[in-house]
């Protein structure tokens, strides 16, 4: 069963052609109609599909389109062009302190996101103690998170997204965040949910955890599908790509 089907997907941006220094600048030309843009793609015909229960890594240097295509998934950006099938839960792990109120507690942050995943209040207190033991907050919990380190506020992340098992998990380089220990303990829940059947879209630079966790790999360059197959066939091919592509 097809979970995420992408076809033909390309995403452009406009970027500004003026040297502006200032919001002033901007607007003043803006006003004026001598604001010049020039076209960048960052996605270019994309296309492939993943299965229920595959866990497809994406690889590629800085700018290649990896973390675009993974928001276009997750229905944050609208392609330009080409179009996104969905199917499940979807949860998407991009940005830290996504869906987060930065004034509220992480107690409060934990029905706040679960809410925004569509999860009811008596779900989310039923996991509320499996989530707090997962993300090792103690007291800290009831503190406001804009007093939380990076790692801190990862943890709470993963914790809930993970804890309430979605049929679909995307990641972007979430494993890269938190002391050696809770990493251990994150790939471990990773590996629990790919076994219980959870379909995941996963980006990382780190080629052993690509090789260790995927099936299947989507190597992107300069927003084209360079190649996409068995993980160690594109990662091998990637290897001796030169480092040029792993920047």
């Amino acid at each position: 069963m097809v979970m995420i089907k992408v076809k033909d997907v390309s995403m452009r941006f406009l970027m500004a052609n003026d040297n502006i220094s200032s919001i002033k600048e901007f607007v003043t030309a803006f006003v004026k109609k001598k604001l010049k843009f020039k076209e960048f793609w960052a996605l270019k015909n994309i296309s492939f599909e993943v299965n229920k229960g595959e866990v497809v890594g994406i690889i590629g240097r800085n700018g290649a389109g990896k973390s675009t295509i993974l928001k276009i998934i997750s229905g944050i950006m609208k392609p330009t062009t080409g179009t996104v099938e969905r199917y499940g839960n979807i949860v998407p792990m991009l940005e830290l302190g996504s869906g987060f109120d930065m004034d509220l507690s992480g107690k409060e942050n934990i029905f706040l996101n679960g809410a925004i995943l569509g999860y009811s209040k008596e779900f989310l207190e039923s996991k509320y103690d499996e989530i707090l033991e997962f993300s090792e907050l103690g007291d800290f919990i009831y503190s406001p998170i804009r007093n939380y380190s990076s790692g801190m506020l990862m943890r709470l992340a993963f914790s809930i997204a993970t804890v309430v098992e979605p049929e679909v998990l995307i990641v972007d380089e979430i494993l890269a965040v938190g002391d050696e220990n809770f990493q251990q303990k994150s790939r471990q829940r990773m590996m629990e949910l790919m076994s219980g059947g959870t379909t995941v879209l996963f980006v990382s630079h780190n080629l052993w955890q690509i090789r260790e966790m995927c099936d299947r790999v989507v190597w992107l360059e300069g927003g084209n599908v360079k190649m996409f197959g068995p993980v160690n066939e594109v990662c091998d091919a990637y290897d001796i790509s030169g480092p040029d592509s792993r920047r």
